[in-house]
């Protein structure tokens, strides 16, 4: 089946060709450590298996976040360093969305604009729960940046995972009240703080940016709602969108010299659906989707801090949490070892590493682009 590799390393060289002076590096860089993942360009190791006693080359992968082949080994990482840090309490999923006026210049701007959106919704969040009439506590939050819809279009908003409740002034949980259905806060009251918040960030931090004019009721909105019941399932729930990429393998349906197709689920009815595209403007769709180098997309605040892991692991002994398939080891899922292609077994033993050509990490200065290269299409 085709990959997005595969159509990376067809057009991506006509299109840097193109439009090399207008993509960012770190976009040239997701490029070429694409088209270079899991080939012989990256090196690896010999390996021999100790079941059929077959060798082969196991190639290293480029690890770079654009990467759908690199997602799958990040999440399942992840979620085994994130096991130990569950409440045992239901958690809830918060988005916060800009509306469309504001998206041009927050892509304008990804660096400034993209860390104002993902504080301004944590803050507003933070501030509602710490009022006394609906929590009246610290709150935990993690926080995950995604900037693209289904279609790959630009699309900024932000995912909050908040376990449920708040430890008060005085160290005590404050759990929920249980009603037919369970809410954190009301979403309108913490879209209208949103709202004034992203705006008083996005004027400190860019005073010479004019932002465009937003009618004054117009609803900011905020969609909040319960996950799943049970810690176990909400670390599954978590890995969704962690390490969740732009487009995977699996999208991709066909390509040529003329197209690119992917499938994708309509967001409105849900129904699965296809897209053709020209491959400079699928390629424009995909990398405006790279944010820059150094931006972390994944954060975690309040409670689940890294800073109040002491106070996290107190509150787990007070809330008695239990051992369950998120919290024991042996069954959180680990991640997939790699098999041998004769026999499939995974006893595979490393008996020397090979190098490939000289790695990327080099090759952005020394790299000439053409003189007529033009921004990418609109």
């Amino acid at each position: 089946m085709p990959s997005l590799a595969d159509v990376v390393r067809r057009h991506g060289p006509d299109y840097l060709a193109r439009f090399g002076r207008a993509v960012l590096p770190s976009q040239a860089r997701a490029l070429r450590d694409i088209a270079r993942c899991r080939t012989p360009e990256m090196g690896g190791h010999i390996v021999a298996c100790e079941a059929c006693g077959t060798e082969h080359a196991q190639h290293h992968s480029c690890r770079n976040r654009a990467c759908g082949q690199c997602g799958a080994d990040r999440t399942a990482s992840w979620l085994q360093q994130q096991s130990e840090l569950l409440l045992p309490v239901p958690y809830f999923h918060v988005v916060f969305t800009v509306p469309s006026e504001l998206r041009l210049v927050i892509r304008r701007h990804q660096k400034a604009l993209l860390s104002v959106l993902v504080r301004a919704a944590v803050e507003s969040l933070s501030s509602l729960c710490g009022d006394p009439r609906h929590l009246g506590g610290h709150i935990g939050a993690l926080a995950v940046l995604h900037t693209w819809t289904r279609a790959l279009e630009w699309h900024p908003h932000v995912h909050l995972l908040v376990p449920g409740g708040a430890l008060d002034r005085n160290g005590r949980w404050i759990t929920i009240p249980r009603r037919k259905k369970r809410f954190l806060v009301p979403e309108r009251a913490v879209g209208k703080l949103f709202r004034g918040r992203f705006l008083q960030m996005a004027r400190q931090v860019l005073p010479d940016v004019t932002l465009p004019s937003l009618p004054p009721k117009q609803r900011w909105i905020v969609c909040c709602k319960e996950t799943v019941q049970g810690s176990d399932r909400a670390l599954e729930y978590l890995g969704r969108y962690v390490h969740k990429t732009a487009l995977s393998n699996s999208a991709i349906v066909a390509y040529s010299d003329d197209f690119v197709t992917f499938r994708y689920r309509d967001s409105h009815n849900h129904q699965l659906k296809t897209m053709t595209l020209p491959p400079h403007e699928f390629l424009r769709r995909f990398l405006q989707h790279v944010l820059p180098r150094g931006f972390h997309r994944v954060r975690s605040y309040g409670l689940l801090h890294a800073s109040g892991r002491v106070t996290l692991r107190r509150l787990q002994l007070m809330l008695q949490r239990p051992r369950t398939a998120g919290s024991d080891p042996a069954r959180t899922k680990k991640r997939q070892l790699p098999r041998c292609p004769v026999c499939k077994s995974e006893r595979l033993r490393r008996l020397r590493r090979f190098a490939g050509p000289e790695r990327y990490a080099t090759t952005p200065a020394s790299t000439p682009l053409p003189q007529s290269a033009r921004a990418p299409p609109t």
